[in-house]
């Protein structure tokens, strides 16, 4: 083989190699020390020209050989180009590098000679043949050549894992061999797949055995929609699919597996040898399919650290294997760490710093190996490993440390549930086969659960239409309703409907005397059929826009993300600084509103179910935000009898009523008695109204125009009939009294079908819509306690787990865990690689919402007398009369580095909070709240401009500015300028801008149509957030992207809704309501006095308080073991117990508001303060 080339010399001037000029288009130039084979002698011209070599000047030491044998497309690649010419840089070795040619066309007797072979499997390359000459040469073995073999199958590689003690997750093999039938058997159910009589519940992963076949698919229960995700080897910017079809592979041998919730993230890890280990995340390819790529196009991955044992694990994976070059897969879940693939061969691509480490470490080995058989003088070179990275901040800064965030579900189809008494052998052999006998209690959501109870109703009208007299006890009536509900959409899903059956010992007692028939003697079933209840579309932009928003909350990004919306998030969640945990109950609204929001903060693209199945934890095992509304506490139960009572009133609401229902003067409760005058008279109108409503129905259903047609979210006139139709049978009894627990339904079929079927112009709605509202703005928030005591006590039962939790995130946020920690010193482009902010969101139900809130409000938190800010805050959620779809109660925790860690400055908790969903057109005025992380009252003592609190109360409402003041301030060159501080940004615009107020208030992107006022002073400049932060005193922040790019890239990308043209719509989506901002209810509270407050509040149910620790130690507490990384920050001392009163933070003129997570508290900010 000729190959021109050009001489390399050594110090002498001697020739020592040559450069191979022949490289192929698009490789790596080879570099000094590196050669082509055709440079090198092969074994048959050794004794040929052994001869003539002694003529030639020989080097005074032998150099090693390194020899390279892949194929040409690994060989000259980049990283492999990279550590090559590190290696060369050993004066002792020299590379050459097999052609792909010789490897495959020659005998191995003419294959180049080499001291040290580093070959490796690939698609194409002949393994046999490396294994053949490994025999003829025994050269050194980087990596051994037959254990590839078993890397090629699945199998192999999970039985050589188990060997060696290495978790794993569970699996089964199946193998379609005629010869093997007994390791083929496969039985296939809707949720749920059984190989080999091992039983794999979806989500399950199916794996083919080849390891070469990238084929992989993950299967989806169908409570979560179903289908699966098709994951392959990268094409472009895909790496997975999303598919509907649910049903396994039937040709092949394949691995089934149990899915491991990672949140989205995998580890990908590289060994050189069993000392070193590098690590790198990326998102997972099943989340949606999308690969983020940089500016370059290289797939984006972050390195992260490694625990002690996830360390051990590289090892044992490298000498198992015999790869001292070695990559493979793990899986962070549930606190522990799984191998799900080892892939053999395998470098990491642009890190430099592993390059260098690469190149060292194999270097050393050939070294250390073969140094003394050439007898080259060499010792190892000693080196300080693991140097400590200590992060520091710049000035005096707040650092964000905590969010939580707990949120009520998003826009959702009415909530219809039915109630029968069963006691058919049927229904007591379907509750004995799923276990109900048990608890008393069963839950039936699953499509083949469903199915069993569709078959018996069916069966029991089928002999009821045969035999009228047979003894069938069930009401023909609620049977024809039970089929019709199941038989709806032609499908079942276990988001939308299911059954649930409670044990009655002694029959169901007799509700009221004008049933015909006392009770029936024995046992019996309560069967109760819920449907209805799911997530809109309205309901996922909802979630999702709010998602998008959320992200503004947190520090400040550069790079790829700049000038997007929130990519101070981005960053830190894409580079593994943040540790993200979503929450959801078990209800399907709430998973997928949960999955939604994840999708607009992580900005993801494609179907929900992939993000639900691998984000969203189902935490209702121990009922942290799931409750069973059939099983009323005593407290409970005594406060709807009692609040029935004064509803039932036929006379005007008189003092003692207002004392009676009102006990806490809740301006929103005292103006909706007012509203309603005399209770029975209003609900004799509102039933009047549904009357009405129906008879409308009735008639478009009789014209042939109308009878078809189709209603929001796929309903019919027949269903909506159906809907009021059941709730005007069920709202009055045959006495004439009301049913008080109806007010709910009847609000919130109205409030539906004013929002999404304004179009059917349905004569009187808008007066049912403002009667149902001002009811349920009574009965809904005071069924959760009447007085303040009742209040405290039905909230403890809901919240309890839940407020154990929210203490022990507090808690644990400054204390080692097990996240994906990015490794610092690999670290290119992050400035501050050991900033770690905790994200925790709650998803859940207006009970939780409702509960929780009263907990803050009535627990005792702070004094009103004393705490004037908290006063305001008071009266404020005094004010508001619902808590609408998407609610948040917010809770951010900072901790300020330069204060003593056990002073109680150093961690300083604010608490915020947006009554959700903006109602329709004639919504009375929403409350003024006092804007998102205002000024402290400590404050004003230190500024002369600055407003504060106590003046909060003289200014007017502010407004949103019009697009053309938007962009002339967009068009200024200090907005623009992120490396300007807040303060300087604030008083350039306030002196030069004229008609700015110096007082700087912020202004609302989204204009709300209840703050108007006849006199509005000029807004300030703010935080350009997308509607989720209210007007802030001081809320300027020079990091916070503009949005108004973002809406006009978004626009037209929903169509227009059915529903009332609502004022303030999302950008591009103005149907559905936006979300009222978040109001700052306390931004001066220590993080001891939240900590003792809740501690108090749950210190008064002892019971219920061991039963929720042991609990969560099992829940939560697998999570944070065994990690045992260096804390990034310092861990807490105890904090102070002084009984001193608590200091507010002072925050002078730099004081930023909404989007940094650093917040200075001693004048502007550095130059890296936003960046960081």
């Amino acid at each position: 083989m000729s190959v021109a080339g050009v001489e390399g010399r050594d110090q002498h001037g001697n020739t020592t190699f040559l450069i191979a000029s022949e490289n192929e288009p698009d490789q790596e130039p080879k570099k000094e020390g590196m050669k082509n084979a055709g440079d090198m002698r092969t074994g048959e011209e050794e004794h040929e020209e052994e001869d003539d070599d002694e003529e030639y000047y020989s080097p005074p030491e032998r150099q090693i050989v390194v020899g390279i044998c892949s194929m040409t497309k690994k060989s000259q690649s980049k990283p492999m180009t990279q550590i090559m010419e590190r290696m060369c840089k050993f004066e002792y070795i020299t590379v050459v590098i097999f052609p792909e040619e010789v490897i495959l066309n020659e005998p191995v007797e003419r294959w180049p000679l080499c001291d040290c072979l580093i070959s490796f499997h690939s698609k194409g390359f002949p393994l046999d043949k490396a294994v053949e000459y490994a025999k003829l040469r025994n050269p050194l073995l980087i990596n051994d050549l037959k254990m590839q073999y078993y890397i090629q199958d699945r199998r192999e590689v999970y039985r050589i894992l188990q060997e060696e003690g290495i978790d794993l997750p569970r699996y089964a093999v199946l193998t379609r061999d005629p010869d093997r039938p007994e390791e083929c058997n496969l039985v296939e159910g809707e949720d749920q797949v059984e190989v080999n009589g091992e039983v794999f519940p979806k989500p399950f992963v199916e794996k083919p055995v080849c390891a070469e076949d990238h084929n992989v698919y993950i299967y989806y229960p169908t409570s979560a929609g179903g289908g699966s995700q098709r994951l392959f080897r990268k094409i472009g910017s895909r790496s997975s699919v999303y598919s509907p079809e649910s049903s396994v592979r039937k040709t092949g041998s394949y691995i089934y597996e149990e899915f491991m919730p990672t949140d989205g993230t995998d580890v990908k890890v590289y060994t050189v040898g069993p000392d070193y280990a590098h690590a790198e995340a990326r998102k997972s390819p099943a989340l949606d399919g999308k690969v983020e790529r940089d500016s370059e196009g290289k797939e984006i991955r972050y390195p992260v650290m490694l625990t002690a044992m996830e360390k051990l694990v590289a090892r044992k994976v490298c000498l198992a294997f015999k790869q001292t070059v070695c990559g493979f897969d793990l899986l962070r879940a549930n606190g522990h760490s799984y191998v799900c693939d080892v892939n053999g061969f395998s470098f990491v691509k642009n890190s430099m710093k592993y390059y260098d480490d690469c190149a060292k470490v194999l270097g050393n080995m050939v070294m250390r190996e073969l140094a003394p058989q050439f007898h080259i003088p060499w010792s190892i070179p000693m080196e300080a490993e693991d140097i400590p990275i200590v992060p520091t901040t710049s000035g005096t800064m707040m650092e964000l440390r905590c969010v939580i965030a707990i949120i009520r579900h998003g826009d959702r189809t009415p909530k219809q549930k039915m109630k029968m008494e069963v006691r058919h052998p049927l229904f007591f052999e379907l509750f004995e086969k799923y276990g109900g006998y048990k608890s008393g209690k069963l839950k039936l959501k699953k499509p083949k659960q469903l199915q069993e109870v569709l078959d018996i109703a069916r069966l029991l009208l089928a002999e009821l239409g045969q035999h009228t007299d047979c003894e069938i006890e069930e009401k023909k009536g609620k049977l024809e309703q039970l089929k019709t509900v199941l038989e709806m959409y032609g499908h079942f899903s276990g988001i939308n409907r299911k059954v649930q059956l409670t044990y009655l010992p002694n029959g169901q007692p007799k509700a009221s005397s004008e049933e015909e028939e006392g009770p029936k003697e024995g046992p019996s079933l309560l069967l109760v059929l819920k449907w209805g209840g799911e997530l809109t579309p309205a309901g996922r932009v909802q979630a999702e826009e709010l998602g998008r928003a959320f992200r503004c909350m947190y520090p400040g990004g550069q790079g790829d993300y700049a000038g997007f919306p929130g990519c101070g998030l981005l960053r830190l969640h894409s580079t593994y600084r943040h540790d993200l945990k979503i929450y959801a109950s078990d209800e399907g609204r709430v998973q997928m509103t949960a999955a939604a929001f994840a999708k607009g903060l992580l900005a993801l693209e494609g179907e929900l179910t992939p993000i639900l199945v691998q984000m969203v934890k189902s935490a209702n095992m121990n009922g942290m935000l799931d409750s069973d509304s059939e099983s009323l506490t005593d407290c409970q139960q005594r406060v709807k009898a009692r609040l029935h009572g004064i509803m039932q009133k036929d006379q005007d609401f008189t003092e003692a009523d207002y004392e009676k229902l009102a006990p806490t003067g809740s301006p929103s409760l005292v103006n909706s008695m007012k509203i309603i005058g005399n209770p029975v008279r209003t609900c004799d109108k509102v039933y009047a109204l549904i009357q009405s409503l129906n008879s409308q129905i009735r008639k478009r259903l009789e014209d042939p125009k109308s009878a078809n047609l189709q209603l929001y979210h796929s309903e019919t006139l027949e269903l909506m009939l159906q809907r009021w139709s059941k709730l005007e049978r069920d709202f009055r009894n045959k006495s004439g009294r009301y049913d008080i627990s109806k007010i709910p339904d009847i609000y919130d079929c109205v409030k539906y079908d004013t929002q999404h079927n304004s179009t059917l112009g349905l004569e009187d709605t808008l007066e049912l819509f403002r009667l149902s509202r001002a009811l349920a703005d009574i009965v809904i928030p005071q069924e959760y306690g009447i007085n303040t005591s009742e209040k405290l006590d039905i909230a403890q039962a809901y919240c309890l787990p839940l407020m154990k939790k929210i203490q022990l995130d507090l808690q644990r946020t400054h204390e080692d865990e097990a996240v994906n920690k990015l490794h610092p010193l690999y670290s290119r482009g992050v400035m501050s690689p050991g900033r770690h902010v905790r994200t925790r969101l709650y998803f859940t139900s207006e009970s939780h919402v409702h509960s929780l809130l009263s907990i803050f409000r009535y627990g005792g938190l702070l004094d009103v007398v004393k705490d004037q800010q908290w006063k305001q805050a008071m009266d404020y959620l005094g004010a508001v009369p619902e808590l609408n779809y998407m609610t948040q109660i917010v809770i951010m925790l900072y901790e300020d580095n330069n204060k003593d860690p056990s002073s109680e400055e150093r961690f300083h908790v604010e608490l915020h909070f947006s009554p959700g969903v903006k109602g329709c057109e004639d919504e009375e005025k929403i409350p003024l709240g006092f804007g998102f992380r205002p000024a402290s009252a400590e404050n004003q003592e230190k500024q002369t401009n600055q407003g504060s609190l106590e003046d909060l109360s003289e200014d007017e409402p502010d407004r949103a500015l019009p697009i053309s003041e938007v962009n002339s301030i967009r068009r200024s060159p200090l907005i623009r300028n992120l490396k300007t501080s807040s303060m300087e940004v604030l008083s350039e615009a306030s002196s030069s801008s004229p008609g700015y107020s110096s007082k700087g208030t912020s202004y609302r992107l989204f204009p709300t149509c209840s703050r108007q006022s006849s006199e509005i002073k000029p807004p300030g400049l703010g935080s350009l957030c997308s509607g989720l932060f209210s007007a802030s005193v001081l809320g300027v922040s020079s990091s916070a992207p503009n949005l108004q790019d973002y809406v006009h890239t978004h626009q037209g990308k929903t169509p227009r809704s059915l529903g009332l043209p609502f004022r303030d719509g999302f950008e591009g989506c103005s149907m559905v309501p936006s979300i009222y901002p978040l109001e700052t209810l306390h931004n001066s509270l220590s993080l001891k006095q939240v900590d003792e407050f809740l501690n108090a509040v749950c210190e008064d149910s002892s019971d219920a308080h061991a039963k929720t620790m042991k609990a969560l130690s099992a829940l939560f507490d697998t999570s944070s073991q065994g990690y045992g990384q260096t804390p990034t920050y310092p861990p807490p001392r105890a904090l102070s117990s002084s009984e001193s009163p608590v200091r507010t933070h002072a925050h002078p003129p730099g004081y930023c508001s909404a989007s940094p997570s650093t917040v200075s508290s001693a004048g502007p900010s550095t130059h890296n303060s936003v960046n960081q």
